[in-house]
């Protein structure tokens, strides 16, 4: 189990690989974000996406299933997280894109209130298949301290 003694500040790690689908797009726009642009192959060629794109929050929700998956292939004692800063969408996501994360640790502290739990910030920058990022992002995570036997 990965405890929050174990995380080092200045790590990087990449993880992850998303397949982003057409139908996935329409069905997740069509319920959370309805706008033509993420619809409509037609209505997306009068913008200046040139074609259907992933909604923004698609992204994220592609992104939070890549950091789930990672969070438990490293057995880590998360406790959730009380929020992101400093999301910016800098490249549309089309359909056929494929999706992967890149993460740097940037600090952590004991929380003083409760010292069985800790907290750190990561830069998340999530990158398309050529490599390219196309969203940003601070993420504060909440996890456990290692229990004192």
């Amino acid at each position: 189990m990965q405890y929050f003694e174990d995380i080092e500040i200045g790590h990087k790690a990449r993880f992850g690989a998303y397949e982003v689908t057409r139908d996935e797009v329409v069905a997740f726009a069509g319920k959370y974000d309805p706008q033509p642009f993420h619809l409509s192959d037609e209505a997306a060629a009068e913008t200046h996406f040139g074609r259907l794109s992933a909604s923004g929050w698609h992204t994220c929700a592609m992104t939070m299933a890549m950091v789930v998956g990672n969070l438990k292939a490293n057995r880590q004692a998360g406790l959730g997280s009380p929020g992101i800063d400093e999301l910016r969408w800098l490249k549309p996501v089309y359909p056929g894109d494929t999706l992967t994360c890149e993460t740097e640790i940037l600090d952590k502290r004991v929380s003083r209130s409760r010292p069985e739990m800790g907290s750190y910030r990561s830069r998340m920058t999530v990158l398309n298949q050529h490599g390219e990022r196309v969203m940003t992002f601070i993420s504060i995570a909440l996890i456990r301290t290692r229990p004192l036997d």
